[in-house]
């Protein structure tokens, strides 16, 4: 029997709303050689940071890394770990991104020159899984977060988004 087609008016987007603000420090792209199976594999090692907004104030620890992988097509596909501490009871915070980067070549290219490059040019979109064993954030585990983000010669800005 076929079945009545769906009717987008008829689906509700969830909310979202802005958890933190992330500003993180990072170093230069470490490349592990040249193309592999899957495209380029590089890391990134992130030195720190903050964390400001109606959900979340703190600090970025020091010793994440983020992941890459440089595909054929252009693409980066990013996978980040790092952690949190929050400001006001020092609460430890794990956090699991994951992700894509993509624009024009030619977008690109400045952007691994360290140009500056404006967010709106850029495709940066991630996953965001946070956990916490602290009492006061077990709702984070509970929750689903989306990102937007901007790299920048040094940094790398996140919005990141309770999604309702």
């Amino acid at each position: 029997m076929p079945r009545p087609p769906v009717d987008p008016a008829a689906a509700t987007p969830p909310g979202l709303s802005l958890f933190t603000r992330l500003v993180i420090e990072v170093d230069p792209v470490v490349s592990l050689g040249g193309p592999a199976r899957h495209g380029e594999r590089r890391f990134v090692t992130l030195r720190g940071g903050t964390a400001e907004g109606p959900g979340f104030e703190g600090t970025v620890l020091d010793g994440g890394v983020d992941w890459q992988v440089l595909r054929a097509d252009g693409a980066l596909d990013i996978n980040a770990h790092y952690v949190l501490r929050s400001a006001g009871d020092g609460a430890l915070v794990e956090v699991q991104s994951e992700g894509v980067r993509h624009g024009p070549p030619e977008v690109m290219a400045a952007l691994a020159r360290g140009e500056p490059v404006p967010a709106e040019a850029v495709y940066f979109r991630t996953a965001v899984r946070l956990t916490s064993g602290h009492p006061a954030w077990g709702h984070v585990n509970r929750t689903l977060f989306i990102a937007t983000g901007q790299r920048e010669a040094a940094r790398v800005r996140l919005d990141v988004w309770r999604v309702g």
